[in-house]
């Protein structure tokens, strides 16, 4: 079984390693200690709390997309029919492009906080590091 330091944790998470102590202290994530007296958290224990975490409220309206990141705008690039959106959330740059009507009327800018939701037919999935994965 998959298990994770607490550093790896709490970089998948996108929290600081205190934070994933402070979880666990408080008995809100499972962990054990390892041989050499380290805590660590197993993959499961952690995709379950991972899961719970996730926000499910999407706004006001409904909708069948469930990628939702959220994060601040950081560059908008307009010409005459189109603008360039990036967007920094958390350790990802997501970058959308939308017709300048679009950008004008959200009122997007350097600054503005916005969610980008990804809906798509096409999804790659790697595998961060081979070595650790299960099965192999």
């Amino acid at each position: 079984m998959t298990t994770f330091r607490i550093s790896e944790a709490a970089t998948l998470l996108g929290v600081s390693p205190d934070t994933v102590r402070r979880w666990i202290d408080a008995g809100r994530l499972a962990a054990r200690r390892d041989d050499n007296g380290h805590r660590t958290v197993e993959g499961a224990d952690l995709a379950a709390f991972a899961r719970s975490q996730v926000e499910t409220g999407g706004g006001s309206g409904r909708s069948s997309a469930r990628n939702r990141l959220r994060g601040i705008v950081t560059e908008v690039i307009k010409d005459s029919v189109m603008a360039q959106v990036e967007i920094a959330a958390g350790p990802y740059r997501v970058v959308s492009l939308m017709s300048r009507q679009a950008a004008d009327e959200l009122g997007l800018a350097a600054g503005v906080v916005a969610v980008a939701v990804i809906k798509s037919t096409n999804v790659v999935v790697e595998i961060a590091d081979p070595a650790r994965a299960v099965g192999q």
